[in-house]
């Protein structure tokens, strides 16, 4: 099987190429904006960001195997296009989000009353963020990517993600309640990208 790095420069010659690319990673996108926009619009999206990047395929950069963080960044700015329905589809995405981001602390809520509040805190805290930081802390959550994959999806130094990842996570933690500060892990993602910004 050809790396997508490959398959994109064969494109270039054979357009129908392409179509692997689609068979690899369609399944990805559309789960990562149906996540954030729901099932409604998340064709659209996924089918919009196969057609950017097909137009686009000529700027991809050959020395870079794995295409996802690309196309997920792709994705994630025709999102800012649906941020109205976005804005509508947190309400119930944000128990989701909340059970991924502080499993522990939810399991620990005694009442189902207290998990509704911790819910609406932390959706509230979601929305608060700036777009760049929620748009990482998505990629990471519900994209699945490393930090480089995130930096490369979203165009940024490594540095500058890990710095959102950070902020955002404090903002969270706040709206939490828990006021201590934990040491962060990638839960078994590798970063092997330089710590620099």
């Amino acid at each position: 099987m050809s790396p997508d790095n490959e398959v994109i420069e064969r494109s270039a010659r054979e357009p129908a190429a392409f179509a692997m690319l689609f068979d690899r990673h369609a399944k990805a996108v559309y789960r990562y904006v149906a996540q954030r926009l729901g099932d409604q619009v998340a064709d659209d999206v996924m089918s919009e960001t196969f057609l950017v990047a097909f137009e686009r395929r000529s700027s991809f950069d050959l020395e870079v195997g794995d295409a996802r963080p690309w196309l997920l960044g792709i994705a994630t700015r025709l999102m800012r296009k649906h941020a109205r329905v976005e804005a509508v589809a947190w309400k119930g995405m944000s128990a989701d989000l909340a059970a991924r981001i502080a499993p522990d602390f939810i399991e620990q809520v005694g009442s189902r009353i207290d998990a509704e509040r911790l819910t609406r805190r932390l959706g509230n805290a979601l929305r608060r963020l700036s777009e760049a930081d929620r748009d990482t802390l998505l990629l990471y959550a519900w994209g699945d990517l490393n930090y480089a994959s995130i930096a490369a999806a979203m165009r940024v130094p490594v540095g500058t993600v890990r710095s959102r990842l950070n902020r955002a996570r404090r903002q969270l933690r706040r709206a939490a309640g828990l006021g201590t500060l934990e040491q962060e892990t990638e839960h078994g993602r590798t970063d092997t990208a330089p710590q620099h910004s």
